[in-house]
């Protein structure tokens, strides 16, 4: 990867991509840390440190919900509206039509998605203002009327609320923004990067806050060097199987057409044991995180959202077993989508193509249903695996069975985890196309 971006640096073209992107990613991080003027931020970091399923959304948002800033709803509403409509695509006719239209119909598909985004930034934003209004501790209340009518009336501070709503909705809005841009003029996928830059940034601030903890305590520093050590392992045996796939030949046989002849060649077909990535963790944590989130929003002092917390909630066993069957259910859900037997089959056979030792037709479609059914299990327990053994590996890390906290669980996640290794990989995929083509265009000039 280094003799990739030494090799990009030397081409002009490529290196003022790298660099437009470097600056929209300082936009993005400075943005991070402007402060909205109507928090307590005292009070909105004791929520966090309360409750799991806030501390994984200000991970993905790199620390900015947590701290209270202008970009504290981040890229979740975009990320939430590109979910919804990748599935609605699958069911509504009108939408699955408009996504084979070409550039045209994806563009329409797009601002679709920007519409969807923004409601629902505007959903979460007054979810948040509403929890933020009903906590209060020692320090005073999370919102701070910013007029002085609102000070002296009592009651709800409305117009601080409408206030900061806007601002929440419009920073996520930019956020939205600056992922297009570089995803436009950039190098790789702008949603993508800002995801792995904000796990990167919560990362950094967790174990700097550990090594701090090492000066009271030296012998903390045997957990900083042991979770060093599992995190570069844990991507090491993501990287292997991110690249493992299972290859199956196809031979083409001879045709003569005029006075040529086509075909007689022997080709493959692959399937990744790790084909759907991430996708299915997210579509599991969001689905198991939504309820959570809507009770603890609007219903936070009622004694559900307590036995919510307390038996379903994030952290608890049913938590883990339902997130266990969820990922398995999604890892197949999206199979279906990438990979279609019925339809490789047809290809094949249209092309003059088979499997060695299978017949063409129904039978072809059967046994590459077959192997991407078997595949997409190994696949789905990698999953399993990734997203639950080092959860607990991390908190024993951490200290929380031992009664104390570095604060390590929440560097880094298994969601986290698969994100750092996907986004890389792409974009050194990236790099290295973008290299070629321009070596290309040399030769042809």
């Amino acid at each position: 990867m280094f003799e990739t971006l030494k090799n990009a640096f030397k081409t002009k073209e490529i290196r003022v991509k790298i660099w437009f992107t470097l600056l929209l990613i300082l936009v993005y991080r400075i943005g991070c840390y402007i402060p909205i003027p109507s928090l307590n931020i005292t009070v909105v970091q004791g929520a966090f440190n309360s409750m799991d399923f806030l501390g994984v959304l200000s991970q993905i948002t790199g620390g900015s919900m947590q701290n209270a800033t202008l970009f504290a709803l981040g890229i979740l509403p975009f990320i939430n509206s590109f979910i919804i409509m990748q599935l609605l695509t699958l069911v509504i006719p009108a939408l699955e039509r408009m996504s084979k239209e070409g550039e045209e119909g994806r563009n329409k598909l797009t601002q679709i998605t920007r519409i969807v985004a923004i409601l629902l930034a505007i959903i979460q934003a007054i979810g948040i203002v509403i929890m933020w209004y009903n906590m209060s501790s020692e320090s005073g209340s999370a919102i701070l009327p910013l007029f002085e009518y609102e000070r002296t009336a009592g009651g709800a501070p409305i117009l601080t609320m409408a206030l900061t709503i806007i601002i929440l909705v419009a920073g996520s809005t930019m956020v939205m923004w600056l992922s297009e841009r570089i995803t436009e003029y950039g190098i790789g996928n702008g949603t993508s990067i800002i995801i792995f830059i904000g796990i990167l940034a919560t990362a950094g601030t967790s174990i700097a806050g550990a090594l701090k903890q090492v000066g009271e305590n030296w012998t903390y520093i045997w957990n900083i060097i042991g979770y060093i050590l599992i995190v570069v392992a844990i991507l090491a045996f993501i990287v292997f199987v991110d690249g493992a796939e299972r290859r199956i030949t196809v031979q083409y046989s001879k045709q003569i057409k005029g006075n040529k002849m086509y075909g007689g060649q022997t080709t493959y077909i692959p399937i990744r044991v790790n084909g759907s990535g991430v996708m299915p963790i997210i579509f599991a944590s969001s689905l198991l995180m939504f309820p959570q989130m809507i009770i603890q929003l609007f219903f936070s002092e009622s004694s559900a959202a307590v036995w919510y917390a307390t038996y379903m909630g994030t952290g608890t066993a049913v938590y883990y077993v339902l997130l266990a069957l969820l990922i398995l259910g999604f890892s197949y859900f999206y199979a279906q989508i990438q990979f279609n037997p019925e339809d490789v089959s047809k290809n094949i056979q249209q092309y003059g193509g088979f499997i060695p030792g299978i017949r063409a037709g129904k039978p072809t479609s059967d046994f590459l249903k077959k192997i991407n059914n078997r595949i997409t299990l190994f696949g789905a327990v990698f999953l399993m695996l990734i997203s639950l053994i080092p959860t607990f590996v991390f908190f024993a890390l951490s200290g929380r069975y031992s009664g104390y906290d570095l604060g390590l669980a929440n560097s880094f996640s298994a969601t986290g985890l698969l994100i750092v290794v996907s986004v890389a990989l792409e974009i050194n995929k990236q790099l290295e196309s973008q290299i070629m083509m321009k070596h290309y265009k040399g030769f042809l000039k």
